[in-house]
């Protein structure tokens, strides 16, 4: 189940999210050490070309999406579970295309107690609420790892439309060449998506 969310920001581009599940709020480096616990997991992020398994990496890891973040290119947000009252790892805006009025939503990382939990799913409908109802952009889009099931699934189940792969066109970690699927949701389409999540969760 999810409840609708409440909005809070200092300016467009510094909002926290929350709901009664979640709350999530800009990630940066008074924070990360909260998620260094989560991050240490093995295998957390294996469809990811980044690393985050060490304090260093992670702490690298923050500081380009900082970076992207004053460079109004990515909003990143550290996510906290309200009911187990625990942080649970990372997501972001991302590829931020403010004349265009496109985003990605991405780079989402959850520790493995906090997988099935419906966390998720949560985080989601947040994040396409303010994307689509407060940012007013016209499309959100997610790319994932052709390999990563679970993850395209999760887009499918709340709307998102596969529109190509992208074959061949990431470089992984073990120089793995991965192909990317591509999904997006439009703003024309938001309304009957919103409805639909509200009435499986109901």
């Amino acid at each position: 189940m999810f409840y609708l969310s409440n909005i809070i920001f200092l300016d467009m581009h510094s909002p926290t999210l929350e709901n009664i599940y979640v709350k999530l709020s800009l990630l940066d480096l008074s924070n990360y050490e909260n998620l260094l616990e989560v991050a240490s997991q093995e295998r957390l992020i294996q469809y990811s070309p980044s690393d985050i398994t060490t304090p260093e990496k992670l702490k690298a890891y923050v500081q380009t999406a900082v970076d992207g973040y004053y460079h109004k290119t990515t909003i990143p947000f550290i996510i906290y579970d309200k009911q187990t009252q625990a942080y649970a790892g990372s997501t972001r805006f991302g590829l931020i295309n403010w004349k265009n009025k496109v985003l990605h939503v991405g780079w989402t990382w959850i520790g493995k107690q906090f997988q099935g939990t419906g966390l998720n799913f949560n985080m989601k409908f947040l994040m396409l609420q303010y994307a689509f109802e407060t940012l007013a952009f016209d499309k959100v889009e997610f790319r994932i790892d052709e390999r990563n099931i679970a993850s395209r699934k999760a887009v499918e189940k709340i709307g998102a439309t596969l529109e190509g792969i992208l074959r061949k066109d990431t470089l992984m970690l073990d120089n793995f060449k991965r192909s990317t699927c591509c999904y997006g949701i439009l703003k024309t389409e938001w309304a009957e998506i919103r409805q639909e999540l509200i009435k499986k969760c109901s």
